[in-house]
This record gives structure tokens, C-alpha cells and sequence, in this order.
């Protein structure tokens, strides 16, 4: 969906789960006890396991395109969150409506002027990480920024179909809001979940929280377009789900955690690649292995206390690879060495623009850390 820094402030308003919180992990609370899983803990796994298989079988019966949006869209949705309410739901479905104009507008109408196209999604990362930093909107916000990155990213190739890829994010993102609803319905808490406690923030602090995520996702964007990495799924996720931690210090602990949960996604895929190669039309077979490796990180992402961790990590690679990769016709083991490798090269350069970004911004009065 984990990193802690003694920087990070939450706020919760009327029954809205939000925050301000790097690694996007204290509203998984409640979720483990002293001798493991807590109910609500094991009910939790219970549904990111089953959204995640259930988008996994609807998009492969239906046969829709972009099949990762299908099964990583209700991890997000129930991995992240551990709560679900209206508020959520209107911020989760509200930021898709708004990604589809966005993007829309932004390559229909500056996709010829890169440098013009490259200040505006400047723009529009900068207004979600400032609503990240200031914390009621933070699912709005970390939401936007991963889909923005990949909408556009695969939108500005000619040879995609833009109406095509804007209508499975905006069916995966409808079908996830259900998924989620099914599963709670289905694995209710136990008990009350207990609110994070409170926090405030300087406006320091927010501007660097700010730039710093904004201008890294921006140099992040311009990256894959200029190196043409349009088959680095994984990677370009993980540039910015370690951003969730809103800065430096505490991606550098969501990088490694995401890179060993990403080898072993990849590892146990593999391992399930191996065992399925003769029988992956056993669609069953399919099914309960996925589900299996489902739980198996679901139940880390809990331990870990949520976020974009060891679990998540282990999660959204599961998802990519058989979203993108299932079958024997498809060479998932080469998928998985290059998922892997790209993103271990990702990590390192994002992690490079944070440390320069970090430095420079604390020598600024405006957009210093305060001295902790």
C-alpha cells in the first residue's frame, strides 16, 4: 500500500479516513496483534486477497485490455485503506472522472509541444502532492498521481488507443469501488477500527513535501517517455509509490522494502509460472495459486502495518505479471527478470533526484524541515 518518520502527521475529519501520512500506512491500524494477525487483521487479507482475485477473473472472462488496472486497482482500494465510507469512495471515483479530462485535454491538445506538456503535468502533480501533504485528500491525491503517471505515460504513444485505455481505467477504477464493497460486505471488521492520532504540519513542511514529490514524479514522467519504457509497468509504479512517504528519509526505507517485495513477487510467479506452464486453460488451477500468493503477501502487508511495503510490493507484481504475462505462450520469466532489474534502476535514480531535491529544498527558509 511500513515507513514511519517523525515527520508525519494525520488528521481525520467527520467519518473520512484521511491523512498526511508518508508510505501512506497509518490508516492500516488495528490490523495485528502481539501473536499475529488480529481478527480485523485476518479479515483484512481476507478481502485485498479476494478483490484482487476477483478483478484478476472478471477482467480475463471478459477479455478486457490493460488487465493491470483490473487487478491492482482493488489492492489499492482495500490494501491502502483498511476503512471504507463515502468519503473514500467519492475520492476515489472523483479523482478518475478528473484523470480522464486531464488527460484527455493534456495530450489531445499538448501532445505535439513536450516542453508545454511537460510544465502542465508539472502542475498537476504539484496539486496532488500539496493535497497529499496537507492530508484530508490524501487518497485523492495518491491516487491521482499513480494513475496520472500511467495514463499518461501510455497515452502520449501514438500506436495506443486513447478512448480505449481512458475507458478500462475508468471500468477497472467502477469495479474496484464494487469489488471493495463486495469483500466488506463479505469480511466485515470485528470491531471499530481506532482513528490515527493527530498531527499538523508547517507550511515548510508542506512546500517541501510538495516540491519534492511533485518534481520528482514530473522528471520521473519525463524519463520513460524519452527512454520509450513503455513496457516497465512496475517500475514506473514504484517511482511513485515511494513517494507516498513524502520524503527522503522515509523512501529510502519504502525503496528497499519495494524492491525485496517486488523479488519475491516475482520469484513466487515464477514458481507458479512453472508449476501452471502445461495447465495454465485450467482456469480454476489458476485461480487458487493466485489467490494463494495473494494471501501470503496480504498478511506481510498487514504484519508490516500497510503501506507500500514488503507486501505491497509482492502484491502489485503479482497483479502486473499475471494481468500482463499469464499463459504459456508468454515468456513470464523474461517479464519478471525485466521487471525486476528496471526497477531496481528506477528506485536508484528516484532516489538520487530525492536526496539532491531534499538538500537543496532545506537550504531554502520557505520549504526547510523543521529540526527534529
Amino acid at each position: 500500500m511500513s515507513t514511519k518518520s517523525p515527520t508525519r502527521s494525520t488528521s481525520r475529519t467527520g467519518t473520512s479516513a484521511t491523512r498526511s501520512v508518508p508510505a501512506s500506512s497509518a490508516l492500516s491500524q488495528n490490523g495485528f496483534s502481539q501473536n499475529g494477525l488480529s481478527q480485523n487483521g485476518l479479515r483484512q487479507c481476507l478481502r485485498v486477497a479476494g478483490g484482487g482475485t476477483l478483478g484478476f477473473i472478471i477482467s480475463q472472462l471478459m477479455g478486457w485490455n490493460y488487465g493491470v488496472f483490473f487487478t491492482v486497482f482493488p489492492m489499492f482500494l482495500l490494501g491502502l485503506v483498511p476503512v471504507l465510507n463515502g468519503s473514500i469512495i467519492r475520492q476515489f471515483l472523483s479523482n478518475v472522472s478528473l484523470n480522464v479530462l486531464e488527460v484527455s485535454l493534456v495530450v489531445g491538445l499538448l501532445k505535439h509541444m513536450p516542453v508545454v506538456m511537460t510544465l502542465v503535468v508539472l502542475g498537476l502533480f504539484l496539486l496532488r502532492f500539496n493535497l497529499m501533504a496537507k492530508g484530508p485528500l490524501f487518497l485523492f491525491g495518491a491516487n491521482g498521481v499513480l494513475t496520472l503517471s500511467i495514463l499518461l505515460h501510455f497515452a502520449s504513444y501514438p500506436s495506443v488507443d486513447l478512448s480505449d485505455l481512458l475507458a478500462s481505467n475508468l471500468m477497472a477504477s467502477v469495479l474496484a469501488v464494487f469489488i471493495a464493497m463486495l469483500m466488506y460486505t463479505l469480511f466485515p471488521d470485528r470491531e471499530p477500527r481506532q482513528p490515527p492520532p493527530r498531527g499538523s504540519k508547517s507550511t515548510a513542511q508542506i512546500r517541501h513535501e510538495t516540491l519534492i514529490g511533485g518534481i520528482t514524479a514530473t522528471l520521473s514522467f519525463v524519463v520513460f517517455q524519452v527512454f520509450d519504457l513503455r513496457g516497465s509497468l512496475s517500475a514506473q509504479m514504484a517511482t511513485i509509490l515511494i513517494l507516498f512517504t513524502l520524503g527522503y528519509f522515509g523512501a529510502q526505507v519504502s525503496a528497499a522494502k519495494r524492491a525485496v517485495g517486488t523479488l519475491l513477487g516475482c520469484n513466487l510467479a515464477l514458481v507458479m509460472q512453472l508449476a501452471l506452464y502445461t495447465q495454465s486453460h485450467h482456469f480454476l488451477l489458476v485461480i487458487l495459486l493466485y489467490w494463494l500468493g495473494l494471501m501470503l503477501f496480504a498478511r506481510e502487508h498487514i504484519l508490516e502495518g500497510g503501506g507500500s511495503g514488503i507486501g505491497f510490493g509482492g502484491l502489485t507484481t503479482m497483479g502486473i505479471l499475471f494481468g500482463q504475462s499469464l499463459g504459456p505462450q508468454q515468456d513470464l520469466v523474461y517479464s519478471a527478470l525485466y521487471r525486476f532489474s528496471s526497477m531496481s534502476v528506477a528506485l536508484i535514480g528516484t532516489l538520487s533526484v530525492m536526496i539532491c531535491l531534499h538538500y537543496l529544498l532545506n537550504r531554502w527558509e520557505p520549504t526547510r524541515l523543521p529540526e527534529k
